[in-house]
């Protein structure tokens, strides 16, 4: 049995990811492409799965004095999954942190969802971090522990994102997603009571109403929030990295709400 060394009281209060090996799944843009970025500032060599080649990632991510791995696979495709873990594994020689971020949003009401577009939300989602953390499980388990964070969404816990007005396309995000985001924090949960004898923790970040790619469109009232402004891809990776290094040596299963104060529990 593994665990995690506690953070002596002269290490520096910066997160040092020297040495490890991360891989970020949905990685080429938003707030996959800033946890990439920011994993590599924070000393990581990061391997970047995406649907399609993530080449600027990749120079990104090079820019910054780290090696870096472009990968393209669907998360939902166990074949593709296990060959981008073992691409990573060759290249690197180790895998150090798996952020399962890759994701896909519907703004349906219920009555208008379709069999396909719920299955293909928790294939992405749901089944995406599923396939990753299992491929991932053995190989951190050999190496006597890792840091597994899963993306999940403050409409998980919500049930939908907070929004100016509930009624229409543009008020909130769908069933479909809320259900696969609820699903990723009681995953989160599980896998973090199996791990944590082998070392690995395991934990969620929950962002609120953040600038992105994915959100655009929406209808966000900000001016409640006691943050009253929209997050920015870079507020996600800045927790993803306190999550991922040496700073939370003694946290697992937790979710992390970055929403500006939306939601407090």
């Amino acid at each position: 049995m593994h665990h995690p060394e506690p953070v002596s009281a002269s290490a520096s209060g910066a997160a040092d990811l020297r040495g490890r090996v991360a891989l970020v799944t949905g990685g080429a843009r938003g707030i996959g492409r800033a946890i990439a970025e920011a994993l590599a500032s924070a000393g990581a060599d990061v391997a970047v799965v995406d649907m399609a080649m993530p080449n600027d990632a990749v120079g990104a991510i090079g820019e910054l004095g780290r090696r870096a791995l472009g990968l393209q696979a669907d998360v939902a495709v166990r074949s593709d999954v296990e060959r981008a873990v073992r691409d990573t594994l060759r290249q690197f020689g180790r895998l150090d942190i798996l952020v399962n971020n890759a994701g896909v949003v519907e703004r349906m009401r219920l009555e208008d969802l379709d069999d396909a577009t719920f299955a293909r939300e928790l294939d992405v989602i749901a089944k995406g971090t599923y396939l990753f953390t299992q491929a991932v499980y053995e190989p951190m388990k050999r190496q006597g522990g890792g840091k597994i964070v899963n993306i999940s969404s403050i409409s998980g816990k919500l049930g939908g994102a907070v929004s100016s007005t509930a009624e229409g396309p543009r008020g909130r995000s769908g069933p479909a997603y809320a259900a696969a985001k609820g699903g990723v924090i009681a995953f989160t949960k599980w896998v973090a009571k199996d791990a944590g004898q082998y070392g690995i923790l395991v934990n969620a970040v929950c962002p609120g109403p953040i600038a992105s790619e994915m959100t655009r469109g929406f209808d966000y009232n900000v001016s409640t929030q006691p943050i009253a402004r929209m997050g920015q891809p870079q507020d996600v990776a800045q927790a993803v990295v306190f999550l991922a290094s040496q700073m939370s040596n003694y946290v697992t299963g937790q979710t992390l709400n970055v929403d500006g104060g939306v939601l407090m529990d």
